[in-house]
């Protein structure tokens, strides 16, 4: 690891003017798991750290009923997946934040850390689309909102400008009858990075799926919506021919990559099944 100057903004716009004049020599330390590992490996050599340790406005969850959550962007997955505002209005987003990679991660790492590294085998991103999150980001020409959907631009690649800061992650209030579930697939119990991962939020009344927002991540280059299969399941009373029929969709719908985990072919079938069995498992209908 090559030596490097560490800097420590004591407010945002100080770290955005800091990030404006030293360009691409300077890289943001927030949880900084995977940062440090880049960097151990050389394969990130900045020569400045600009850290955003100091800047607690970026930490803390809150929760209001029409507004809904305000997640910071320092905050520590753990910290989601244990907070009783997560989990008594977002459960799926609490259920996913305790599986991210593993212990240290989760008490390391951040939530917004993680969006802005932008790996397509992380957890956070797909779940927090099917939730219809926003970014709120920071610059020297102010602030502004992304839709995720907009703020995931391709692998390992963001909206952000070279100057902006994530601050904040904001999750729309549930509306009623919400509900949701994130399954994924491990190849093994050791592995800690999804090869799929399916996440449903829907609105529901009893068996009957009133909206749906799906999204699946890991196999494809960013986590994508699946509009054809939110469409079918959207105003039917879901069964377990519906649940298979949208999966069959789901799958055929992706851009599944193809690399040294799994072909093609291989991903779209794990995409399959755990959409089936998530959809499944969460209307209650039977599956194989």
């Amino acid at each position: 690891m090559r030596d490097f100057a560490f800097l420590e903004p004591a407010t945002v716009a100080e770290a955005s003017q800091m990030l404006a004049e030293l360009g691409d020599s300077c890289r943001i330390l927030a949880g900084g798991t995977a940062l440090m590992l880049g960097m151990r490996q050389r394969m990130l050599t900045p020569g400045h750290l600009v850290s955003l340790g100091r800047l607690k406005a970026l930490r803390g969850i809150t929760f209001d009923a029409r507004e809904g959550l305000r997640i910071g962007a320092l905050t520590l997955h753990a910290e989601v997946a244990r907070s009783p505002l997560v989990q008594a209005h977002y459960p799926m987003l609490a259920s996913m934040a305790s599986r991210v990679a593993n212990p240290q991660v989760r008490n390391q790492g951040t939530i917004g850390g993680n969006l802005c590294y932008a790996d397509p085998a992380t957890d956070p991103p797909g779940c927090l689309m099917a939730l219809g999150a926003r970014i709120v980001v920071s610059g020297r020409g102010g602030e502004r909102e992304i839709d995720i959907e907009d703020f995931l631009v391709d692998y390992y690649v963001t909206a952000l400008a070279p100057d902006e800061i994530v601050t904040q992650i904001r999750v729309p209030a549930p509306g009623a009858g919400a509900d949701g579930r994130y399954a994924r697939f491990l190849r093994t119990a050791a592995e800690h990075r999804p090869l799929a991962s399916v996440a449903l939020a829907v609105r529901r009344e009893g068996a009957f799926c009133v909206e749906a927002r799906l999204a699946v991540g890991a196999s494809t280059p960013i986590p994508a919506r699946l509009r054809r299969a939110e469409a079918l399941l959207a105003g039917k009373a879901v069964t377990a021919e519906l649940a298979e029929e949208t999966a069959a969709i789901v799958a055929a719908d992706i851009n599944a990559v193809s690399d040294m985990r799994g072909s093609e072919s291989y991903r779209r079938e794990m995409v399959r099944v755990v959409a089936r069995r998530t959809i499944a498992e969460l209307f209650g209908v039977a599956s194989e």
